[in-house]
């Protein structure tokens, strides 16, 4: 078929289309620069997404269009994609199950970029070799910064953060939103789905407390002007969060940025921590994964 190419990745015949295709219009950056993006990425990439369900904003039409989020792969999966069957109660397709895809190795990823699935989204959670939700095992702090507070505010809280996770002997980790905001993460044991949220929505609610000016960690959107707002709920189960190293849509190819502190607290301007796909290959390059403290074994999380 015209516009088609037959390609072997790591052993696995597949064809990728519309290689030439712009999907970030303002940019000129196409779908044969996303797959070869998501190929390059991959090392450090796919521990992040090992055994986690993956949701996919996909953009065929490219990010000038309107995209979907997409979670049943079964529908257009290749046999050889690990898919699993996971509860959706309350789905908006009224499905009790789904079957997500599951991207462990190059191909699945080269196949997700394919599909334009430009976005990966995970949960805070694993499932095992047969399926079947594990615990919690991330903490994550999404920081959404409400006009005119932009990421310079939003790593000034992370500081803050960062001072209380290391004091409860966590090891927290820091990255781009590849959007306005950013998350601050850390690798946890829990003992109840429910003790991430908790714990999360507390530390939120005495920040507000101590920075009432500063910070929110309610959801009212029309208290969220000028605010940094400590979304703590991204750590309900039924909830994911933009993975490390994926892209997302917006005009230009930005990605979701792993930073090291010393980044953070040097932000000055939104600048100074937005990154696109080529700018985050080198800085691989530099630093290897500085996600990588969230592949271990973290504390038990207090109730």
């Amino acid at each position: 078929m015209a516009g088609e190419v037959l390609v072997d990745v790591d052993g696995q015949r597949m064809r990728l289309s519309n290689l030439d295709k712009v999907l970030y219009p303002e940019a000129g950056f196409t779908k044969g620069e996303v797959i070869n993006y998501y190929s390059r990425v991959a090392p450090v990439l796919l521990p992040h997404l090992a055994d986690r369900p993956v949701t996919f904003r996909r953009f065929p039409d490219g990010v000038a269009k309107a995209g979907f989020f997409d979670k049943n792969a079964s529908r257009h999966a290749p046999d050889w994609i690990r898919t699993v069957t996971i509860a959706t109660p309350g789905s908006s397709t009224g499905a009790e199950t789904l079957d997500f895809a599951v991207l462990g190795d190059l191909p699945s990823v080269v196949w997700a970029a394919n599909m334009a699935g430009l976005e990966l989204h995970v949960p805070q959670w694993t499932v095992g070799p047969r399926g079947g939700k594990r615990l919690p095992d991330r903490l994550v702090f999404d920081l959404d910064p409400g006009e005119p507070a932009t990421v310079v505010e939003c790593c000034a809280v992370a500081l803050r953060l960062r001072e209380v996770l290391v004091a409860a002997g966590m090891d927290p980790v820091a990255k781009t939103s590849g959007n306005k905001g950013m998350q601050v993460c850390a690798a946890v044991r829990t003992a109840a789905e429910s003790t991430p949220s908790e714990f999360a929505k507390a530390l939120a609610e005495e920040f507000e407390r101590q920075t009432p000016g500063l910070v929110l960690s309610r959801m009212a959107r029309n208290l969220r002007p000028g605010k940094v707002f400590i979304d703590w709920s991204q750590n309900n189960p039924q909830k994911t969060t933009v993975a490390p190293y994926s892209l997302r849509a917006r005009a230009q190819p930005t990605v979701s940025t792993p930073l090291t502190w010393d980044e953070v607290a040097a932000c000055g301007s939104p600048s100074d921590v937005r990154f696109t796909a080529d700018e985050v290959l080198d800085r691989v390059a530099e630093h290897g994964d500085l996600f990588a403290p969230l592949l271990g074994d973290g504390p038990k999380l207090p109730s």
